[in-house]
């Protein structure tokens, strides 16, 4: 204790404020910085962190890891949400058996060749081994597509490495929390039946929730659009509290709850993407400079060689052997094995996890925490940048000729019984140079204002559309979804979309 705490003054507090606001600031600066240098940005808030902390400008002291972890799993919450909620359905349901092996047999190989390379290389014993090999062993989505914005990937590509980044925590928090635990670890029959109760009930609990909370969204109409954003967040996080409750995987719980919502054509659904998106970054912003505040830069040089050998270990072995192994069954092509091996990026996640055996006072608890920093912020720096130039190289850019799915905002009209849906006509859509009569949406369905090059004007049947418009599109209740789905017929195969058998409704 440091004695008793004295409450804070208004003068403290505006004094806090602005520091706080000035960090923020300073933040998001940041993320333009790393855009254009394409370094990850969580770089950067670490080194904000840094900068705040022990041995820099303002040598703040910071030593509590237990409130550093509680924070850090409430941002990984709403992270977690964020790319369940950006995650789209059509490109993760075909990657989906490839990334459940990845983030179970992959996880089990990965944290055993890395607790190997640990153990026998840099001489930790086998506790902390496997520690540091079940904490790195969990992926970061938002560090690998934050310098993969400028070179698109194939759907399958990024729907694997999305699903496996959003399923990986859970099994990883698991292990990290077992082999942390005080006296002898279970055996390794009990870790699976613990892992595989705990992901069934969590993947039960999110997916119940998500769609209970659709339902919801989806037939009742609140009174300001500024609402959806929040319930759409707090339904994701309430996933997370009832799959913890239940004692399975709330971590699980929440990126399917999620994924669920942002699947499911909600009402206001850019301006509740922007919101999230919002959050998202804000989560991230906070955590990084927590976890710069809570290292203490000088012990890091002593545990830097090691945390290079394991960081080898892990890039080198662990993570080709992990998508070798898993991958098989699935006949992925080489190229794309490659890349996916290469963009096992380490982010937040695993220096949040390294911070539960310092909670638990795990021996040797400083050590791991060191090495799982320094191996974080290393490999980050050798594989962030690069991770474009592999893409290109082996050929994996996005395929340009692909057509371009529609981005469709809905509002419901509860006393009209219908709903307004906000049509974006985007640059690679098919629906450039359709007739609006060959749409063919359904009977109840009509295009009733189109805004193009700022202005807005009545279509006619024989009005062509282009690209770049916005369509405004009423809809009556019954007829609501099948007017969205001839929609995207439309954008994904153009006027002849009903009988090139791209789906949607053929009435007149």
């Amino acid at each position: 204790m440091r004695g008793k705490e004295r409450p804070l003054t208004v003068h403290q507090l505006n004094e806090l404020l602005l520091i706080c606001s000035l960090v923020l600031l300073i933040a998001v600066a940041a993320v333009r910085i790393s855009s254009r240098s394409g370094l990850p940005s969580l770089l950067l808030y670490l080194g904000i962190g840094i900068a705040i902390g022990q041995d820099g400008f303002f040598d703040v002291e910071f030593d509590n890891a237990e409130l550093t972890q509680v924070i850090g799993y409430a941002a990984l919450v709403v992270i977690l949400a964020e790319g369940g909620l950006g995650t789209k359905w059509k490109e993760v349901r075909p990657a989906l058996p490839a990334a459940v092996v990845l983030s179970t047999v992959g996880v089990a190989v990965s944290v055993g060749v890395t607790a190997a390379g640990a153990h026998y290389l840099v001489g930790l014993d086998w506790r902390q081994a496997l520690i540091i090999g079940a904490v790195v062993s969990s992926t970061d989505a938002a560090a690998v597509f934050s310098v993969l914005r400028k070179v698109p990937l194939p759907s399958r590509i990024t729907g694997v490495l999305e699903a496996e980044s959003g399923f990986n925590d859970a099994p990883v928090v698991i292990l990290v929390v077992a082999f942390s635990t005080v006296g002898p670890v279970d055996e390794w029959y009990v870790l699976i039946g613990k892992i595989a109760l705990e992901l069934a009930i969590g993947a039960s609990v999110g997916l119940a929730v998500g769609w209970l909370g659709a339902y919801a969204l989806r037939h009742v109409a609140l009174p300001a659009s500024g609402l959806y954003p929040i319930a759409v967040m707090a339904i994701a996080v309430s996933a997370y509290a009832a799959g913890a409750i239940a004692h399975g995987s709330g971590f699980l719980a929440v990126y399917l709850a999620a994924m669920v919502l942002g699947n499911s054509k909600l009402p206001h659904w850019p301006a509740t993407r922007g919101f999230a998106d919002g959050l998202g970054w804000l989560a991230q912003i906070g955590m990084f400079v927590l976890l710069g505040l809570l290292v203490t830069p000088h012990e890091l040089l002593a545990d830097f060689w090691p945390a290079v050998m394991v960081g080898l270990v892990l890039t080198m072995v662990a993570r080709p052997l992990e998508v070798l192994i898993s991958l098989l069954p699935f006949r992925i092509p080489w190229q794309e094995q490659a890349l996916m091996s290469w963009a096992g990026l380490r982010g937040a996640v695993p220096i949040i996890l390294a911070t539960i055996p310092l909670v638990s006072d795990i021996e040797g608890s400083d050590r791991v925490f060191n090495i799982v920093f320094v191996l974080v912020v290393v490999y980050t720096l050798v594989q962030g940048p690069t991770l474009p130039w592999l893409a290109k190289w082996l050929n994996l850019g996005d395929d340009p000729s692909e057509a371009a799915d529609l981005g469709i905002e809905s509002a419901p009209l509860e006393r009209l019984r219908g709903h307004l849906l906000s049509v974006a006509v985007p640059e690679k859509s098919r629906m450039h140079g359709v007739e609006v009569a060959e749409l063919r949406l359904p009977h109840g369905a009509a295009v009733t204002l189109v805004v193009r090059d700022g202005t807005s004007f009545v279509p006619l049947p024989t009005t062509v559309l282009r690209r770049g418009d916005e369509l405004l599109v009423v809809a009556t209740d019954p007829v609501r979804d099948a007017a969205e789905r001839r929609l995207r017929a439309v954008a994904l195969g153009g006027k002849l979309a009903g009988w090139l058998g791209t789906g949607g409704t053929n009435h007149h």
